[in-house]
């Protein structure tokens, strides 16, 4: 038995063709027993069949194989369950027959609180606490419920059967057949599933409301809540209903299955689980209220929906063949999710805030502990990492890369032929490559290794030299190192106007262009004089690369370029996605210590008059990073870098105001609060004071006009700046709202502002609540969000708490939140040798990448620090951005 020990993917001797469960949970003792009939194909002579289990106990007695052909049992003659590999390996005394016999099993198990397998969750029905029973599978955790073989290949057909207490909703995959209600206890029988993967099997048993609809085809969709939430509900029930009729165009497939089931549970890891017909979500991303929730919490709604479904075919209906392949099914479904929000809703401009998505794959695999979109997988350990923002953001961010260079319709056409190629089946990265590559006639597959195989990303540099423009590329990383990848890139170029745009591939380390005879025009090297500059797009004003960031690079210019482009900038001649990545750029190049730390808020000056919400949203988050680096810099000129960025905030905030305009739009709400939040955190006194005021006429009135949904993260922030060990009673009323809502959006918001009070005392009773039970686990990493105060208090507290967290939270991917939330925000090398040695003897799988990146990100960030302290009079640069009149 030994020999299968430490394999990371089962042997093939033995596969499953169907599988017959029957399962009865307790939701009391909140324990479960089981059968599984497995239709076992035995395609070579074996006497051994392996299979995963883990967390159940196996009745010997009850395992078994029967040979239909002859009719002969045979009885196994040793049964094992080996849980670090998580396998049960069944021995039998003789060579089991070639061909389809059926493995019978019964088992025992635990529903755990841990939000993985067969798992509990806890509700209030009236007053009294109870349970549900859900499951969460996908990556490896059906094996926690019923022994399977539990690979993403391994598809085969699924019947259900459950016995659960008569007045209590049960659902799984596939609509009931059949209920038989027998006293207090009934079972319920389901129709056998498609050929499917073991991750995507899911059972939900509890107390449910619903509203439904259907498809203009028939398909029966069903939105279930807690009792009493079903209007939260109907959002999301659009959302899908429209959704479902997109995708079935769009893919030319039908969604397979006669139902759809939409749930929402209230302890719940992920963000929401693709679970074929019955998908799982965290109530904050399927329910929406109209009074109480946030602009960005209905348009996060609409975009996990749209992920989700997206799934039914990107992962469901064709599915990975192995978790190295895992992007395949997530950075499709990102990248899906944004075609149906620009659908359904055009006025979100969702493909300029994809830009969001592109920057945290960026920002990731700027590191030299990133890794490859086609990651190795080892062990079932492991997988939870690459649940990341390498297969989620740059999966779908190269995904858009190659339709934009390859054509919209081609893309889609291709896109279609190869789902129905695959339908019902697995599939590669390779096969991917394949159908496109045949629709389009162009080498995708040569063109997209570069991207998938080898971690990071190229950085374009550009200089105009004798009128031709000079392009190189190198890998960027945010280390400033250097690294030697080499990419075959799509370039696409502007100059002066987005009607004279050209592109070209960059096959090799550096290309020259000339700029009269591609693009017919000429750069002067002079400054602009006023009549250039008056002419909005006159010829080569200005040069932008990576048009509408598109590309999955960074671009580098050089300083006659770069002032251009600011000119450009302040003009508003770039539309709203180049303004972005000309900024993100900058910040990058700025972390590399590229550029200077002055020459960057330079840059961001420019904005001050922004007014797009994605735009102006990361000018916010950069804001907050340069702060971060300012105070372990200079710490003497903090306050001049927080006055700068109060100046640059202050004409959106007072476009904006805080109260809500008729008719205004849903990105004008979304970027009220975050503006006003900067303003918050950078301790504007104005801010403050309207912060209190609204937050205290809600204290005095739950309905009052003045504390609409979309300023509250703004006004709970502006409260706690001003919180101390001395002056807490606004803390006490904040967490007295925590307590009395029973909104999950509305908690989360109270959690994540919880801990920006500066006073470390009150920091660490946050720190200590998040721990309580009276936050749910699946929530507590919303509160880890300290201020620079509070960083040593919040390192101490994981250091201290380490034990309770790593058992809590451990054997899911939670945890690694924990690690980058508390260990990235450092910039001290000293401080790296005191995480490693802390971490020296408590790292394991499930954290060991994870860890690496945050030690790097303190490693990049104290040299940063360094490189700042070095720049020359910067004390005079600062106070003259800090107190520039602009307006």
């Amino acid at each position: 038995m030994a020999e299968f020990k430490g394999q990371p993917r089962l042997p093939k001797f033995a596969l499953p063709r169907r599988y017959d469960i029957k399962l009865k949970p307790d939701l009391h003792s909140c324990k479960f027993s089981g059968s599984v009939s497995i239709d076992t194909d035995i395609v070579s002579d074996t006497r051994f069949i392996v299979l995963n289990a883990a967390d159940l106990t196996v009745d010997s007695g009850s395992v078994s194989f029967t040979d239909p052909k002859s009719s002969k049992v045979f009885q196994p003659s040793n049964v094992e369950i080996f849980e670090e590999d998580e396998i049960l390996v069944v021995e039998f005394a003789e060579t089991l027959p070639i061909g389809v016999g059926v493995l019978a099993i019964g088992f025992e198990g635990i529903l755990n609180d841990k939000m993985k397998g067969f798992y509990r969750s806890t509700y209030e029905h009236n007053g009294e606490k109870k349970n549900m029973a859900v499951t969460q599978f996908e990556p490896v955790d059906a094996r926690r419920c019923f022994p399977c073989w539990d690979e993403p290949a391994c598809k085969a057909t699924f019947k259900i059967t459950l016995d659960v207490p008569s007045e209590l909703v049960a659902l799984s995959n596939m609509p009931v057949i059949e209920e038989k209600v027998d006293g207090h206890l009934k079972t319920v029988s389901y129709q056998e599933s498609p050929i499917m993967s073991t991750y995507l099997v899911a059972i939900v048993v509890g107390l449910f409301d619903y509203v439904e609809d259907h498809t203009s085809d028939g398909v029966k969709v069903r939105v279930y809540c807690q009792v009493g939430k079903a209007n939260q509900g109907k959002f999301a029930l659009h959302v899908a209903v429209k959704t479902l009729e997109l995708y079935k165009e769009y893919f030319a497939v039908p969604y397979p299955l006669p139902k759809l089931d939409m749930i929402a549970i209230p302890d719940f890891a992920a963000g929401a689980m693709e679970n074929y017909g019955l998908v799982t979500y965290r109530e904050t991303a399927l329910l929406y209220d109209e009074q109480h929730s946030a602009a960005a919490n209905k348009q996060r709604v609409a975009t996990v929906v749209a992920h989700e479904l997206a799934h039914q075919w990107f992962g469901n209906l064709v599915t990975m063949e192995w978790w190295t392949h895992l992007w395949l099914n997530e950075g499709f479904a990102t990248w899906v999710s944004y075609l149906a929000s620009d659908s359904l809703f055009p006025e979100w401009k969702v493909w300029t805030q994809f830009l969001d998505e592109s920057i945290e794959g960026l920002r990731l695999d700027g590191l030299e502990e990133s890794h490859p979109i086609e990651v190795e997988i080892n062990h079932a350990s492991e997988i939870d990492e690459i649940f990341d923002a390498i297969s989620y953001r740059k999966g779908a961010s190269v995904i858009r890369m190659l339709q934009s260079y390859l054509g919209a319709e081609s893309f889609q056409r291709s896109l279609a032929s190869y789902i129905k190629k695959h339908a019902y089946s697995n599939a590669k990265t390779e096969d991917l490559w394949a159908a496109l590559e045949e629709g389009s006639g162009q080498p995708v597959n040569k063109l997209m290794n570069s991207w998938t195989k080898q971690q990071g990303y190229p950085v374009v540099s550009v200089k105009v030299k004798d009128q031709k423009l000079e392009f190189e590329q190198s890998q960027f990383l945010s280390s400033g190192s250097h690294g030697d990848g080499q990419w075959v890139i799509p370039i696409t170029l502007c100059c002066g106007s987005y009607d004279n745009c050209k592109s070209l591939l960059l096959e090799r380390k550096s290309e020259t262009l000339d700029l009269r005879e591609y693009l017919g025009c000429s750069i002067t090297n002079n400054s602009l004089t006023e009549s250039e500059a008056g002419v909005k797009g006159a010829s080569c004003t200005w040069t932008k690369l990576n048009v509408d960031q598109t590309g999955f690079y960074r671009v580098k210019y050089d300083e006659h370029l770069a002032a251009r482009l600011r000119h450009a900038i302040e003009k508003n001649y770039l539309s709203a996605t180049d303004r972005f990545g000309i900024l993100d750029d900058s910040f990058a190049l700025c972390t590399a210590r590229q550029q200077s730390f002055v020459s960057l808020l330079t840059l961001m000056g420019a904005y001050r008059e922004e007014l797009d919400y994605t735009v102006l949203s990361n000018l916010i988050t950069v804001s907050y990073k340069l702060v971060r680096i300012a105070a372990d810099a200079v710490p003497e000129l903090l306050e001049l870098v927080k006055q700068f960025f109060i100046g640059l905030f202050q004409y959106s905030a007072e476009k904006l105001g805080w109260q809500p305009k008729a008719g205004e739009s849903h990105l004008d709400a979304m970027l009220r609060g975050e503006v006003l939040t900067a303003l918050a955190i950078y301790g504007h006194d104005s801010t403050l004071d309207e912060a209190s005021r609204r937050f205290h006429a809600f204290l005095d009135d739950r309905n009052t006009p003045l504390f609409p949904p979309d300023i509250r993260k703004a006004a709970y922030v502006g409260v706690m700046q001003r919180v101390n060990a001395s002056n807490r009673s606004d803390y006490e009323s904040l967490l007295r709202v925590y307590r009395e809502s029973d909104l999950s959006q509305e908690k989360t918001r109270v959690l994540s502002s919880l801990a920006s009070s500066p006073d470390p005392k009150i920091i660490l009773e946050v720190l200590n609540f998040l721990l309580s039970s009276e936050v749910r686990s699946q929530d507590a990493v919303f509160g880890l969000a300290v201020g620079i105060e509070g960083r040593e208090v919040a390192w101490t507290w994981l250091k201290d708490n380490w034990e309770h967290i790593s058992k809590t939270w451990g054997s899911g991917f939670l945890i690694t939140r924990f690690v980058s939330a508390i260990v990235s925000p450092f910039a001290s090398f000293e401080k790296v040798k005191e995480i490693e040695e802390f971490f020296a003897s408590r790292t394991k799988p499930a954290i060991a990448r994870t860890l690496k990146q945050s030690i790097e990100r303190v490693n990049i960030n104290a040299k940063w620090v360094q490189s700042v302290q070095s720049e020359k009079d910067l004390a005079d640069a600062l106070t003259e951005l800090a107190y520039r009149k602009y307006f």
